[in-house]
């Protein structure tokens, strides 16, 4: 009897503990959750082998995490950075959802270890890799985690984007090569740019899809592969990225690169009878593929997006629809997708003890809008060495005023100073947009935002100021001053701006005077740099930030000219009136633009309204003289390649 009171005992207590058990189980989960100690919403959901066999070491695996974690501290302490290397992807292994190591092994590859290399192809390699670490291995462990998000938004922004390692021009360059071959090129008209990124977004997923929805794109795969088969070796065509670099080395030889065209790279593959690139040829010239060529392509950009670089098609096409003409060969854009993804996926997270989390991921989406207003339009040649070129984006400065409001009531209530703390953002931003609609001649623009400024910082404030109760002239006068000793870089944004005004008031309508003020300012700045203490500073790649900057200010009239002429936000009207007179203020402006300008142009007009009605030739003719003058153009090369085998040949004789 005493047996069978004890087991009745025993019975109960585990139904009690196993209720009492259950009860707590809702909260754990919920905690859990927020502190990122879950894979997905969904405790074991999809967790990738490597946390279950983490999960397998039980405690012991805590220990050796904490070993680890120590001992690269201490490494760190001791500047030991590639030797950390080992440690911390043992730990990501371990604790796949541990964010902090994460964070911690792509910083040291993104920022310490880059720096200690010697060449920029290295320094970007490790950068590369750090921003890799996390979005395509942390992210998909911790899909969640805000912090990982606002981290790689942070990297993207100031390291590949910023301006204070010396290697960022390559940075620059890389990435807009990449993107380029990976989506190709976008549409100038921000309505044709969000119907691309919505092709893509709403693709077939599988290739079975992409039969279905368009049948020849089985014919244009098994022509793919029979031509293919001789580089490949095999006739099944693998859909990737590297398939897509197939596809952007032909579209920049065939359609978008100046600088090929100049060398005539096209006639001379198919002189060479290059195999690659005559079966693209063929199967890019067959118009009955035409379809099918679309629909394999926003297949293929679809399935690489999602499987090798962890982004959301539909994320990507919601954004540029929301937000403005998002370029995805621009660092920014990117650091503005993460950084928005990472507040959308952790608001529920958000609690008073992390809510400075969230506070700082939407700061990120702020100032990634703010660099897209300076430079958010990029034009760019697969085949130049140099830096994309980058122009003002005016129209995510509307999207900042509005998404400034959003935010400052979102964290009203926060803890500390909330939504106060996007404050000083908003006034300095303000402040600079206003100077750059000046410099550009948007005065009505200017002193909108000027009153604007004034409605919330000034005599709208609480208390109330008079600190923007001035004249606009004399504001952009006081905020210029000192400027370009705190930030260089704005000085070409503030000439190219004054010489695009110059060329649209003082040439396009015939104001001479307004061009004359124009290049007055360049030269003045110009000639500020120049004489500048740091001119014959040298940094560690070899490089000089003054004389590159004097050396933009140099050809800023040309860049202002070239960007002018391209924009699609210029009228074809005020375009065409402009090319038509610039030659008696600047004559041999056409000459040295247009053999860049024309293609661009050309490809612009095939895709808008005037397709089929109106001819380059027509709307922008070549100007008087460009055969003579590509000829002296290509005499000097020739000359400069000639003295430099010379020079080389001395070298070795020497030796």
């Amino acid at each position: 009897m005493r047996d069978r009171v004890i087991q009745l005992g025993a019975v109960a207590l585990a139904v009690a503990g196993l209720g009492v058990g259950g009860s707590m189980l809702p909260g754990i989960a919920d905690r859990a959750e927020r502190h990122s100690l879950r894979y997905t919403d969904v405790t074991v959901e999809n967790a990738p082998p490597i946390v279950a066999i983490g999960t397998a070491i039980g405690a012991l695996r805590g220990l050796v995490v904490d070993y680890l974690w120590i001992k690269l501290n201490l490494m760190q302490d001791k500047g030991l950075y590639y030797d950390m290397l080992e440690d911390a992807r043992l730990i990501t292994k371990l604790q796949p959802r541990f964010p902090q190591v994460w964070i911690f092994h792509g910083h040291n590859m993104a920022y310490n270890i880059s720096v200690l290399t010697n060449t920029p192809e290295e320094r970007w390699d490790w950068v590369n890799k750090g921003i890799r670490l996390i979005r395509d291995e942390g992210l998909r462990y911790n899909p969640n985690e805000t912090l990982l998000y606002k981290d790689l938004a942070f990297w993207l922004g100031h390291k590949v984007d910023g301006v204070t390692d010396d290697a960022h021009p390559y940075y620059k360059q890389k990435f807009a090569k990449e993107w380029q071959e990976l989506l190709g090129e976008p549409p100038p008209d921000l309505d044709a740019r969000i119907a691309w990124i919505k092709a893509i977004a709403d693709a077939p997923e599988t290739r079975e899809a992409a039969v279905e929805r368009t049948p020849k794109v089985r014919e244009l795969l098994a022509r793919l592969g029979e031509g293919l088969m001789p580089f490949t070796g095999d006739d099944d065509v693998v859909l990737d990225s590297e398939f897509l670099r197939k596809i952007a080395w032909w579209q920049s030889i065939r359609e978008q690169s100046w600088i090929a065209r100049q060398l005539e790279a096209a006639s001379m593959l198919e002189d060479q009878d290059d195999g690659l690139f005559v079966v693209l040829d063929e199967l890019m010239a067959d118009e009955s593929l035409e379809e099918a060529w679309k629909t394999l392509l926003e297949h293929v950009r679809y399935r690489v997006l999602l499987d090798e670089y962890n982004m959301k098609p539909d994320k990507m096409y919601e954004y540029t629809r929301d937000l403005g003409p998002l370029d995805w060969r621009h660092p920014q854009a990117h650091a503005l997708y993460f950084a928005r993804l990472g507040s959308q996926l952790g608001n529920h997270r958000v609690t008073h003890e992390n809510e400075h989390h969230a506070i700082n991921i939407d700061r990120q989406q702020l100032h990634s809008l703010q660099a897209l207003a300076r430079s958010g339009r990029v034009t760019y040649d697969p085949y130049s060495p140099s830096m994309p070129g980058r122009i003002p984006e005016p129209r995510f400065i509307d999207t900042i005023d509005r998404m400034f409001e959003k935010l400052y009531i979102k964290y009203i209530d926060a803890r500390g100073a909330g939504g106060e703390t996007f404050m000083p953002f908003m006034e300095n931003f303000m402040s600079s947009a206003i100077r750059e609609a000046y410099r550009a001649g948007e005065l009505d623009r200017a002193r909108a935002m000027l009153d604007r400024l004034d409605g919330l910082f000034g005599r709208g404030a609480s208390p109330p100021n008079h600190k923007y109760n001035e004249d606009l002239d004399v504001f952009v006068m006081n905020k210029t001053k000192g400027e370009y000793d705190r930030q260089p870089h704005m000085a070409p944004n503030d000439v190219i701006a004054s010489l695009r005004y110059g060329l649209r008031v003082g040439i396009g309508q015939r104001r001479p005077d307004v061009y004359k003020e124009a290049i007055k300012f360049a030269n003045e700045v110009t000639q500020y740099f120049r004489t500048h203490e740091g001119i014959d500073f040298d940094t560690k790649m070899g490089t000089g930030r003054m004389r590159d900057l004097v050396a933009v200010l140099g050809k800023s009239a040309e860049i202002a000219f070239l960007q002018l002429m391209i924009d699609p936000t210029v009228s074809y009207e005020e375009r065409a009136q402009i090319w038509a007179q610039v030659d008696e203020f600047e004559p041999e402006l056409r000459l040295r633009t247009s053999d860049r300008i024309r293609p661009l142009v050309e490809r612009e007009l095939q895709m808008g309204p005037l397709a089929g009605r109106v001819s380059i030739d027509e709307f922008l003719p070549e100007p008087p003289g460009i055969e003579a003058f590509r000829a002296a153009i290509a005499a000097r090369a020739v000359r400069e390649a000639e003295g430099a085998d010379a020079k080389q040949g001395a070298g070795v004789e020497r030796k």
